[in-house]
């Protein structure tokens, strides 16, 4: 257990170690999740720890001290696993951090802000170009979403009911799944209005990209509005376009006006695109639930005489976080040779 309360795991090969550790940051969990080591398989099955473990690295990981959003907390839990590392096993000759989707936001900030830590990072599929871009695609979704299929879900954008979190596997989701079955063309409506891939030829990604971005909205919004001092979407002056009556949407869709507190406290989430260290990042190109723009946006933060730390790779395909071990092996090489 590391000082802060978060489970720390460490693994270190029982022979042929290379004197080196890569340290991993996990994704986002819903709040009322247990404790424990999450996102440690890739979507083929491929076992994170084995495979680094395999290359000849150590191994690290925490569960954090909570969970919900947790990014800032991921900092600090991130950098006393790697104390807690030097002290058990030894100062590694290189230390590299990977982490994804929400552990991805995290470990771009400590690669701006405790880069004496590590040699290089790795961010994955993470909010990486603008913590507020997340949030309002997020909320701009529910609110979309309650246009185009009114009444389905309790609540708003910015207040989930206590009732629509606990049943929301055996009621809510498939409600919505069936309304989004009834009703194809606002399903497609809504997903172009809000900017959310899809693919046209698989259509069982309309109900995973509508089903998913709800789902983060159901778990995370009480949680995110409790941590940051208020409500941190605004929508007031947006302007949704793309769908058959543009007039009629902006003028009946719900809006909401953010908290001056959680628009404040949002600012300690942001990357400065400061950098002294390789940050080397994978996304997808149609990442449904964490938008790939984020890599253009933080592209745009660094420094022109920064440039040569930032390498964004982007991998061609739907999917959040939806990487082979072949797409993570080369990223993770791509780091390691960066000099």
């Amino acid at each position: 257990m590391l000082p802060s309360g978060a489970l720390g795991r460490i693994c270190v090969p029982i022979a042929g170690w290379n004197g080196q550790l890569v340290v991993f940051a996990h994704g986002y969990v819903a709040f009322n999740e247990p404790l424990a080591f999450y996102h440690l398989q890739l979507p083929d099955g491929t076992d994170i720890p084995t495979l680094v473990q395999g290359l000849g690295f150590a191994f690290a990981t925490t569960s954090y001290r909570q969970n919900g959003l947790v990014i800032l907390e991921g900092v600090d839990d991130i950098r006393e696993l790697v104390a807690a590392f030097r002290v058990a096993v030894g100062t590694p000759g290189r230390t590299y951090l990977t982490g994804v989707s929400e552990g991805g936001a995290s470990t771009a900030l400590l690669a701006e802000r405790s880069p004496q830590l590590f040699t290089g990072a790795l961010a994955t599929c993470g909010p990486i170009g603008s913590f507020r871009y997340q949030i309002d695609y997020v909320g701009d979704f529910r609110v979309l979403f309650d246009y185009f299929f009114p009444g389905v879900i309790p609540g708003s954008a910015i207040e989930i009911p206590d009732y629509v979190i606990a049943n929301w596997a055996t009621l809510y989701q498939p409600l919505a799944l069936g309304a989004i079955a009834a009703n194809p063309t606002a399903a497609l409506e809504l997903l172009r209005v809000a900017r959310v891939p899809f693919e046209l030829s698989n259509p069982a990604t309309i109900a995973e990209s509508i089903l998913g971005l709800l789902w983060y909205n159901v778990f995370g919004t009480n949680d995110a509005v409790a941590k940051l001092g208020g409500n941190p979407f605004d929508n007031r002056f947006r302007w949704y376009f793309g769908s058959s009556n543009d007039l009629l949407l902006n003028l009946r869709v719900r809006r909401f006006a953010a908290s001056p507190v959680a628009l404040a406290a949002m600012r300690a989430y942001d990357t400065s695109g400061s950098l002294t260290i390789p940050l080397v990042t994978l996304h997808t190109t149609r990442d449904q639930i964490v938008p790939f723009l984020h890599e253009v946006k933080y592209l745009f933060k660094v420094r022109p005489r920064e440039r040569g730390l930032f390498l964004p790779i982007p991998i061609d395909r739907y999917g959040h976080c939806n990487f082979t071990a072949a797409d993570v092996l080369t990223a993770f090489v791509t780091l390691t040779l960066i000099p």
